[in-house]
């Protein structure tokens, strides 16, 4: 999802927030996980009833090992990155981690570059390079691409 905020009186900047989609809450979360462990014992209840002993056992694993893998695709929607424009540099932020790169507006770069079977798209200026939104969808890469060269072309105007 890409998010543009433009530049309002007073600040002159523009804010680009790049999040990628997701339509889960953390309490839809909560939901899911517990419908799914409900429907897992219910039908190891009915295999212990039939003589598998063993079958709440291995529902309990799985049920720990599901909930914990939805957590960590859920938290891996949680990154963002923001982009600022203002007159004389362009910073990309990143969160969580990896901190904040700073462009030169006029000499920053804007690449589009087929990767592993998806564009990958690039900033670079005087040899240092960051990639840029690469949880987006392929479409919203290509639609980001278009928009920072129209920003980056309005600002060096």
């Amino acid at each position: 999802m890409i998010v543009l905020r433009p530049a309002a009186v007073g600040l002159p900047y523009v804010t680009i927030w790049l999040r990628p989609n997701r339509t889960l809450s953390r309490r839809g979360l909560r939901r899911l996980i517990m419908v799914l462990v409900v429907l897992v014992l219910t039908t190891a209840g009915l295999g212990a009833w039939q003589g598998n002993v063993f079958a709440p056992l291995f529902a309990s694993v799985e049920c720990v090992a599901v909930a914990c893998a939805l957590r960590v695709a859920w938290r891996g929607g949680s990154r963002s990155e923001r982009i600022i424009f203002d007159g004389s540099k362009l910073e990309v932020q990143a969160w969580p981690g990896r901190g904040a790169t700073q462009f030169p507006s006029y000499w920053v770069r804007v690449l589009l570059e087929p990767g592993d079977g998806h564009h990958r798209l690039w900033l670079s200026s005087h040899g240092h390079r960051r990639e840029v939104g690469a949880f987006l969808a392929e479409q919203e890469r290509i639609e980001l691409s278009k928009r920072l060269r129209g920003l980056l072309a309005d600002f060096n105007r």
